[in-house]
């Protein structure tokens, strides 16, 4: 009897389940407020759909995305809450900068940085916070202190003239390039950097980590309790189960945070005089925003992601455009033909003589159309109004997401997508096209904070660089700098450090 009993306990449940299962399916497909909206009927149901893609597929979504684009159009239901569009007219629109425009929670809460500006939902919180530090990230702040990049981009070229003096086979010059951006970043940051550029190999596992951590990031968004317990394991379980690239990862994120609160400290107890160097902390602790915003819990949060955008993505643009120089001779000559005719000294070039430089800025931004900072979609949710694509009305509090790189790879918009052609930005008749889908750093109100930063890095490395060494890259370099997944930031098919032979150069 209880036998019995309880078999048909368990035959109700699954009945049960199965039942309501069933009405969700039929509601999502038929009755929901997207239920209009063309797209695969599996992933209007449900977002295992997307975590397929995203956990067992290693990061191919966004790849499944632009599949569903071909198939269904510009507009396309992607998750039962989410929707995509492809078409570049719509990006202004959607990264406009009037209006309330949140983030997308269920993404960037997997980030586990509830503190940061980057993973700050609400719009007036956003604000708030952003504008706290808006005036440390100016342009004319940036221009300020360009000391900082001048002075350790030469330690990097210092660092790679030993690889030539000494003619060893090859430097890792995309190691090389993540050790100077996080250098840098910490420096502009913090006012210290951690001697990335004095270690032998350069780090390079800290980036390498760094990259990996989108993996955790992506897989968060589908499991909620993951990324939380990955950050809780004990210090001293990490040092027993991590790889030496974790550890040194982790001693990295230990450095900042430690110096993170040691500044809100000093802060706190009056201990800071005229000769501290700005930081970013000290911005927000002087800022009008309430004591709430300036506990060190927040500020741990903030700097991390501060500092972790500035740099990874940075060095990615730097080897990505390098790579490029270097593979096209008739490109490399024509860079230098140009710093020769404006007389530019490889050592003290100012930022604003670099900026005027007509083909080194077209060389940036073919550079960073090939290595915009993120992978991922950039969903945006218009709480209070409806948006309008063409005859569909978007209800609002939906979120609409595009796609940086997708946009920047569009053949509609740039003819031969993936060919390193910065002509595309020289010419005028075909500059305004270019332009059209370009936004290497995001668009509207929530673009990148560093952009000035990273824009200044670029000019600066890449003159000093160019006019200094002849690298030659080994075969299968190119896989190094390759798109193959979303990793939140572009997760590419190799971390190999985009190995290269170096030689002084004659000219």
């Amino acid at each position: 009897m209880y036998a019995f009993l309880g078999a048909f306990s368990w035959l109700s449940l699954t009945f049960s389940l199965a039942l309501l299962a069933l009405t969700v399916a039929i509601y999502r497909l038929n009755f929901h407020p997207l239920a209009k909206f063309p797209g695969p009927k599996l992933a209007a149901v449900t977002r295992y759909f997307e975590a397929y893609y995203d956990v067992v597929c290693d990061g191919q979504y966004e790849f499944k995305i632009a599949e569903m684009h071909e198939s269904y159009g510009p507009i396309v239901r992607i998750s039962p809450y989410e929707l995509h569009v492809s078409d570049p007219d719509f990006f202004e629109k959607l990264y406009d900068r009037d209006g309330r425009w949140n983030k997308y929670g269920w993404a960037y809460d997997a980030h586990g940085s509830p503190g940061s500006t980057l993973a700050t939902i609400d719009h007036d919180v956003h604000r708030y916070r952003r504008a706290a530090m808006n005036p440390f990230f100016s342009k004319s702040n940036v221009a300020l202190r360009q000391e900082i990049i001048t002075r350790l981009s030469s330690k990097l070229c210092h660092r790679i003239d030993q690889f030539a003096t000494e003619r060893k086979l090859q430097v890792r010059l995309g190691d090389a390039l993540g050790a100077l951006t996080r250098d840098v970043a910490t420096e502009f940051v913090l006012g210290k950097s951690f001697g990335n550029l004095d270690a032998e190999d350069f780090r390079g596992g800290v980036g390498n980590t760094l990259q990996e951590s989108g993996t955790i990031w992506r897989i968060t968004k589908h499991i909620r309790w993951y990324g939380g317990m990955i950050k809780s394991m004990p210090t001293s379980l990490v040092q027993k189960i991590g790889d030496s690239a974790v550890l040194e990862c982790l001693r990295f994120v230990e450095d900042m945070t430690s110096t993170t609160q040691a500044i809100h400290s000093d802060h706190i107890n009056g201990r800071l005089d005229g000769s501290s160097p700005p930081t970013v902390v000290g911005a927000i602790l002087n800022s009008k925003l309430p004591a709430m915003e300036k506990t060190p819990e927040r500020l741990g949060d903030e700097i991390i992601t501060v500092a972790g955008a500035a740099f990874e993505t940075t060095a990615f643009s730097l080897a990505v455009t390098l790579y490029h120089i270097y593979s096209n001779p008739a490109i490399l000559q024509r860079l230098r033909d140009e710093f020769l005719s404006e007389r530019l000294s490889t050592y003290d070039a100012s930022l604003a003589s670099l900026e005027k430089l007509p083909y080194l800025t077209a060389v940036i931004m073919e550079g960073l159309r090939l290595s915009p900072a993120l992978a991922t979609r950039m969903a945006r949710v218009s709480p209070d109004r409806d948006l309008v694509y063409k005859a569909w009305t978007i209800p609002a509090g939906t979120p609409v997401g595009m796609t940086l790189i997708s946009m920047h790879l569009n053949s509609q918009v740039y003819s031969e997508p993936e060919k390193f052609d910065p002509e595309r930005w020289v010419n005028t008749n075909t500059k305004k096209q270019a332009g059209k889908a370009f936004a290497p750093f995001g668009q509207g109100t929530r673009n990148c904070l560093g952009m000035h930063l990273a824009w200044a890095e670029l000019y600066i490395v890449i003159a000093v660089l160019v006019q200094r060494f002849d690298f030659e890259f080994d075969i299968g370099a190119g896989r190094d700098i390759k798109w193959v997944s979303d990793k939140f930031t572009i997760g590419t098919a190799t971390r190999q450090g985009l190995k290269a032979r170096v030689t002084r150069c004659e000219s």
